[in-house]
């Protein structure tokens, strides 16, 4: 038998599990995240070695989410029958492979093909763990777990910004440029990680051995009463939740959201560059941290107050607000002024997403909440389209600043959708004494 702690064995198990599993997943975020964003930091670079043009680099970047949305919904279904242990351990190491091949890139053809690829394999991760969070975190604490999760996105570009800078300072080693050594390196992380992962990480509170009994007694009851809640309050199986208006509202809300945080990240990169006049390397990546690093601050704190308040999508509706006025003043701004509004857009769009998730986790249920969670991921589309619609509007009315403005304005139209919207968060479940 393993022993328990004295006091509440909910409360203790749930702490366990949170320290046990929450920074682990997060480093494995950070890893996701910096492997296909890693793509902006060789924009440049791309440009001089292989010719890759700015409509080409737009286009390889939004195709990662063409099969990155796809291929989420069956990788969630085989996750739910076959569990998070083997499958997220195998989409690691997949991607991980994807993203080292990137330094083999010779023209549009391989990047886009590359770009493809990599969204196949890592399609799975994300809608995958916030599935996997509902299998081990009550509803109490899923605002905050799931923001200690996506604290994995800033950190991955606080982080990541100043490595990729160093690598690309690399000058031509081994008969790969600095560009090559970054693909290299970063991809190499996530493959590591799967085999650590397959060790590490157990599917459910009953099969954790580091789990006392009377802690994971409590944890799995927990969890067993607000799933019995959902199934009475929404969609239990797929064909009905396929056609819940609800959720299909939850889709556009998410679409929108990453068409915000992927105009960000994309062009971050050059954007810091062009404020500091100064070509993209390890002092531009440097700086590029800063908003990421604010992002981190409200990405922690924000969901951590929703929970306690219960007002999750009150403070979504209110930080997307702030976020896309942050991005309309951005153009206009000079120097300093333009990277406090580059940092309150980019915290504003990261930090909305665990508030977000919020919604269809506290609604669905069983077979229809593995295949909703992935099919809200579907929104990741927006992320096809915000590279390409930031060219065609800059193109379209002759100005560099016509795509920032208007995916400015789809921000602060989709705070006013997430306003409008009914969540229907289940009930909180009582603490077990």
């Amino acid at each position: 038998m393993r022993a328990g702690s004295a006091g509440n064995p909910l409360d203790h198990g749930v702490h366990r599990a949170f320290w046990r599993l929450a920074p682990y997943l997060m480093a494995l975020y950070i890893v996701s995240f910096l492997d296909r964003a890693n793509v902006g930091f060789a924009k440049q670079a791309l440009a001089a070695s292989v010719g890759i043009s700015e409509s080409t680099y737009a286009l390889g970047a939004g195709l990662f989410f063409l099969t990155y949305s796809t291929f989420g919904f069956p990788s969630n279904l085989i996750l739910h029958r076959i569990g998070a242990k083997i499958w997220i351990s195998f989409l690691l190491g997949g991607w991980g492979l994807a993203s080292m091949a990137t330094m083999f890139v010779t023209g549009s053809a391989s990047f886009y093909a590359l770009r493809l690829l990599l969204g196949v394999l890592e399609a799975g991760f994300f809608p995958g763990t916030i599935l996997y969070l509902t299998y081990w975190f009550p509803n109490r604490i899923r605002g905050e777990i799931t923001g200690f999760f996506y604290l994995g996105v800033p950190l991955s570009l606080v982080l990541g910004g100043p490595l990729s800078g160093l690598l690309l300072e690399i000058h031509t080693r081994g008969g790969l440029e600095g560009w090559q050594w970054m693909f290299l390196v970063e991809g190499s992380l996530a493959t590591a990680m799967g085999a650590v992962s397959f060790f590490f990480l157990e599917n459910k509170p009953a099969e954790a051995r580091w789990l006392p009994d009377n802690e994971m007694q409590a944890l799995t009851a927990a969890l067993a009463a607000e799933e019995q809640e959902r199934r009475a309050a929404g969609p239990v199986h797929l064909l009905p939740m396929l056609r819940n208006p609800r959720v299909l509202r939850f889709v556009l809300i998410y679409f929108m959201i990453q068409m915000s945080i992927y105009g960000a990240i994309f062009y971050l990169p050059a954007e810091i560059s062009a404020l500091m006049h100064k070509p993209q390397g390890i002092e531009v990546g440097a700086v590029s941290a800063i908003p990421w690093i604010c992002a981190t601050i409200a990405c922690y704190w924000l969901p951590k107050r929703a929970d306690r308040k219960k007002n999750h999508r009150t403070m979504a509706a209110w930080v997307l607000f702030a976020g896309g006025c942050a991005s309309l003043a951005f153009p206009t701004a000079g120097p300093l002024l333009g990277l406090v509004a580059l940092s309150i857009a980019v915290s504003s769009f990261v930090a909305v997403q665990p508030l977000f998730w919020t919604f269809p986790t506290g609604y669905l249920a069983d077979k229809a909440k593995a295949g909703g969670i992935a099919l809200v991921g579907t929104g990741n589309l927006g992320g096809f389209l915000a590279p390409n619609l930031k060219v065609w509007a800059d193109e379209f009315f002759h100005s560099p600043n016509a795509g920032l403005y208007v995916l400015a304005g789809i921000t602060v139209l989709n705070a006013g959708l997430i306003a409008l919207t009914k969540t229907g968060p289940a009930r909180v479940t009582p603490r077990l004494e």
